[in-house]
């Protein structure tokens, strides 16, 4: 028999995500593994509303592949908080056919085939970096040193948003996306970074340079295709997307190699790219950052894992829990550089799947082999007890990370 359906009252439910563990904070929540075994689907509170937890890879996969699952936040009902006013919706929140659309503008920047033109781009700022982390000397904070500012400047410069205003975007994004923040500041936070990509855009109308937002300005907003709003909020999109994610799970990914020395040197030891690449896939299933980011909206009734879902009903995706499955891998909380992962949902499944991981893979292949190798001695310069991890935020990572060498 699956759960009662969600109710109004929801007063005695479990928040989700559920929290980690201190004393394992890389793994998700241990309850996650007793809710993929029970019947049905969980029902839990998702940012003051009742919802549907899909725990399950096998579930997961099912609802970001069906269209009667919408990602349009506008939707009546939408689970959780819409933080901006009349602005425009991104790509991410729509649905076909005018996600398609939106999307097919956006895809020529991030293929597999202009990534990796950027290789020797993206190791040259790897290198800068870590030269001059190496430089302030030791220890050192390898998020704010190293893993932040690697993806930063690289979207700055793929978007064309000045990296001199990294600071400013970052502390905004970051406030977007705490869930301890109030609904004010977090509106706020969302408000003044749409404001800059406005006025950016506006500047860029008159000095276009080489760059995504001035291509989408000349081909598309004089066509009327796009407005300038539209330009603005899907150029934050991408900015805040392009940099959290890929510094989280540089971050996590070099702790969580320290902790697994013989899989370190796997990915220290050798330049072949396949190894690198299978070793990367690997990393982001097991770390699976996007915390509390992926929702949807039934549109009808449908059943998914034996639990009849109606329409209007919101569902939670844990993608952690679902990269965690045993019906999915075995083994899945150990970390084997050397498995074929083939069918993780870290970067989501289906038409919404991210935009950017092709950029993202060659960001990790090339920052985390780079780091091991030049710094072998690299490890953490305090106990992982007082490392603060970031539990309450949409991206879960390191505030900061302490290194010696």
């Amino acid at each position: 028999m699956t759960n009662p359906p969600l109710t109004r009252d929801h007063t005695d439910l479990p928040d989700c995500p559920a929290p980690r563990e201190a004393r394992c904070p890389l793994d998700p929540s241990p309850v996650y593994a007793d809710w993929r075994r029970a019947e049905g689907l969980q029902r839990a509170t998702w940012h003051g509303g009742p919802v549907w937890v899909v725990s399950r890879h096998e579930d997961i996969r099912a609802i970001l592949g069906d269209d009667r699952f919408s990602a349009d936040y506008l939707r009546p009902g939408f689970p959780g908080m819409r933080l901006g006013g009349n602005e425009p919706p991104t790509f991410p929140r729509m649905d076909d056919p005018e996600h398609a659309r939106m999307r097919m503008m956006l895809t020529g920047d991030f293929t597999i085939k202009r990534v990796e033109r950027m290789r020797p781009d993206i190791q040259k700022i790897t290198d800068d970096f870590l030269e001059q982390m190496i430089t302030k000397g030791q220890p050192a904070d390898l998020v704010h040193d190293y893993a932040l500012p690697i993806p930063s400047l690289v979207m700055s410069l793929l978007l064309g948003v000045p990296y001199d205003d990294h600071k400013f975007f970052q502390t905004n994004s970051l406030l977007m996306h705490e869930r301890t923040a109030s609904d004010e500041e977090r509106r706020a936070a969302h408000a003044t970074l749409f404001g800059y990509l406005l006025d950016l855009v506006a500047r860029k109308e008159h000095e276009p340079g080489d760059d995504l937002l001035s291509r989408l300005i000349n081909e598309r907003v004089t066509t009327g295709e796009l407005t300038r709003e539209a330009v603005a909020m899907n150029g934050l999109i991408l900015l805040i997307a392009g940099h959290e994610t890929t510094a989280n799970t540089i971050a996590l990914g070099s702790l969580a190699l320290m902790q697994n020395p013989d899989q370190l040197a796997r990915i220290r030891d050798t330049d072949d790219p396949a190894v690198l690449a299978r070793a990367v896939e690997e990393l982001l299933r097991y770390l699976s950052v996007v915390n509390d980011n992926v929702v949807r909206q039934a549109t009808e009734d449908v059943t998914v894992g034996g639990q009849l879902i109606r329409a209007g009903e919101g569902v939670f995706l844990d993608l952690p829990s679902g990269n965690r499955d045993t019906a999915f891998l075995d083994r899945p909380d150990t970390l084997d550089l050397d498995r074929n992962t083939r069918g993780h949902v870290t970067f989501g499944y289906g038409v919404h799947q991210c935009l950017g991981q092709s950029l993202a893979r060659v960001e990790l292949q090339i920052a985390l082999p780079t780091l091991f190798r030049r710094l072998p001695g690299l490890r953490p310069a305090v106990p992982q007890e007082e490392l603060t991890f970031r539990h309450d935020t949409a991206i879960y990572g390191l505030r900061e990370f302490p290194v010696a060498w």
